[in-house]
């Protein structure tokens, strides 16, 4: 039998009381919003997974959160249910913080990480590759320690953030994904290459696939769709260790 040790830093998080939150800026703000019960009343309404139905929680910043308006048809008729719970403006650490609610108490099959890009445009302060990487890491242990099939999702492409120029993202989003996937691939975790579909010569977005450089569009979207779809399955079929 294997036994998995719990990071200190998730558990203490995942234990400590949610503080309530101002509801978010409609554009990123240099203090990331942390929203923590944003979801509370659907989680409550939600209900338990459908036998036969694996359920996939999406968790994220304000691309997994665009997801739905930007292409509400992706997520209707799918042999999953997809939750998503995407939050505009959150870094790593915030999303930690609320894991447990937002993700372990709705007991999905699988869940699909997409975090770090608001770490890298120092939404809540200078930008610790360390630490993120720790924070993500932290979510992808409590989510197989639970049971729950792991998707590590490469952190999108940037060239530059238009409510903080000059940080030169591009290469602190290469190293990133690099260190993501050889961490994927020692705890045998899928690991979904977005930023290969959709990163450019410059290593931004290409053209007409994002409306500010970051966020994507439809046709950005539309990229990343099959790309998610055939990592669930791939989750799916692994076998929890």
């Amino acid at each position: 039998m294997k036994y998995y040790l719990l990071p200190a830093l998730a558990l203490g998080l995942l234990a400590s009381p949610l503080r309530a939150q101002q509801a978010p800026a409609a554009t990123p703000t240099p203090a990331a919003p942390a929203n923590l019960p944003r979801y509370a009343a659907e989680n409550q309404q939600l209900s338990a997974p459908v036998a036969g139905t694996p359920r996939v929680v999406l968790m994220g910043n304000s691309i997994t959160d665009g997801w739905p308006g930007a292409d509400p048809s992706f997520f209707a008729g799918k042999p999953y249910e997809y939750v998503g719970r995407g939050v505009g403006g959150q870094v790593s650490s915030t999303m930690l913080e609320r894991f447990q609610r937002d993700v372990l108490d709705l007991h999905p099959a699988v869940v699909a990480i997409l975090a770090g890009i608001n770490d890298v445009a120092e939404n809540a302060g200078p930008y610790q590759p360390e630490a993120t990487l720790r924070n993500i890491t932290a979510m992808a242990e409590l989510a197989h320690a639970h049971g729950v099939r792991v998707i590590l999702c490469s952190v999108t492409p940037a060239a530059e953030f238009p409510w903080r120029p000059g940080l030169g993202p591009g290469p602190k989003v290469v190293a990133l994904n690099a260190q993501l996937a050889a961490y994927a691939q020692q705890h045998h975790f899928v690991y979904l290459d977005y930023h290969a579909a959709l990163v450019d010569d410059h290593l931004g977005m290409k053209p007409g696939l994002a409306r500010d450089g970051v966020h994507p569009t439809l046709a950005g979207y539309r990229i990343m769709e099959p790309l998610l779809q055939q990592a669930v399955a791939v989750a799916l079929k692994k076998k929890q260790k």
